[in-house]
């Protein structure tokens, strides 16, 4: 399958012995993949709405690897596991359990503690998860949509609207957003949190 080629700026390309981990082999085109991932996101948000989840569910390892696996179990057999090669970007692959136990510990202090607003520390984790680099593909995606069930599970707020626009897609959007998640990678998160509430 030849899907390097309709990868865009900010997108993580798969590997070859990655892409034989796909469930549907008729697919050719980014488009086509993006309609099938899109489908199945699309069947993870509703089971998240139908189920009510505290915090400590939320912020565990076993619901991190569960939500992907939901948002693309049935386009790549592979969703659901801790990638098991290195990336262009996030931590090396050995080290992705040990980041993952210090970022659920980290926010867990930031709610406890109340250091940060609620918006503030749902963006913080999206943004550190998606540093991590959990899965071979789809952690940008997975990342916010983790937030959206922390900030409305655990805070009982409003879901973000991300620009309200497919951020899968380039365009302007996207490259906002990219330069908000820039910004957070040097410590400034107001940009990302807005651009989150947009």
């Amino acid at each position: 399958m030849g899907l390097e080629h309709f990868y865009i700026d900010g997108q993580t390309p798969i590997d070859e012995e990655e892409k034989v981990g796909i469930r549907i082999k008729t697919i050719s085109t980014r488009e086509e993949l993006d309609e099938f991932e899109q489908k199945n996101i699309e069947l993870a948000v509703a089971w998240s709405l139908r189920k009510k989840f505290t915090i400590d569910q939320i912020l565990s390892e076993d619901f991190i690897l569960e939500l992907h696996k939901r948002m693309f179990g049935h386009v790549w057999k592979w969703a659901g596991k801790i990638r098991k090669t290195n990336k262009n970007i996030g931590v090396d692959r050995f080290q992705i359990p040990t980041e993952i136990k210090i970022l659920l510990d980290d926010c867990k202090y930031w709610i406890k503690n109340k250091t940060f607003p609620p918006d503030e520390i749902a963006v913080r984790f999206k943004h550190r998860i998606v540093k991590i680099h959990i899965f071979s593909n789809g952690n940008g995606r997975h990342s916010r949509l983790m937030a959206d069930i922390l900030i409305s599970h655990g805070f009982s707020l409003p879901v973000f609207s991300w620009g309200s626009t497919n951020l899968v897609k380039k365009g302007e959007n996207r490259k906002n957003y990219l330069e908000a998640i820039h910004l957070a990678d040097n410590g400034k998160y107001g940009p990302l949190i807005a651009f989150a509430r947009s």
